[in-house]
């Protein structure tokens, strides 16, 4: 499943307008942003941004989006994850804990700005043998979901 992202223009809060992301795009000269005198209700904390596509910004996001608005949100199908290595199972009765490796792999220049393909992560997934094979445990240790799991995944040292 590919890894969203979901780039935000017209008016944003300081710490939306200063996230990683958001200074990633702003580097690459695909967006800027302009003081606003007052933020909107609900939209804090200030000072305020109006955020906008640069042309290099519309040049390289436009074909991802297709919108012919400036405007956002938008979401970007970025990268998705892409499995490296199972690097060990355990397995007691029916259940089997599996630990993988696996990295982002971009899917196309947004992704490549904003996801380091060549870290990679480590993560763990609870399995169960059922009557037909064996199948993901959706409700896994700590009760974490499989995205959790992945979410939550530890970068693995070189």
């Amino acid at each position: 499943m590919p890894q969203t992202f979901w780039l935000e223009t017209g008016v944003v809060s300081n710490k939306d307008f200063n996230s990683p992301e958001s200074l990633v795009l702003q580097r690459r000269g695909w967006t800027v942003g302009a003081v606003e005198k007052k933020c909107p209700v609900g939209v804090d904390p200030p000072p305020c941004w109006d955020v906008e596509l640069t042309p290099l910004g519309v040049e390289a996001i436009r074909p991802l989006i297709g919108a012919e608005t400036q405007r956002g949100p938008f979401g970007i199908e970025s990268a998705q994850r892409t499995l490296e290595k199972i690097t060990g199972i355990s397995r007691e009765g029916n259940f089997a804990d599996v630990e993988f490796t696996w990295h982002w792999a971009p899917l196309n220049q947004v992704g490549a700005a904003l996801y380091d393909g060549g870290v990679r992560y480590r993560s763990t997934v609870q399995f169960r043998d059922y009557d037909d094979g064996w199948r993901v445990v959706t409700g896994m240790h700590n009760n974490q979901t499989m995205e959790e799991a992945l979410r939550n995944a530890e970068p693995v040292a070189p």
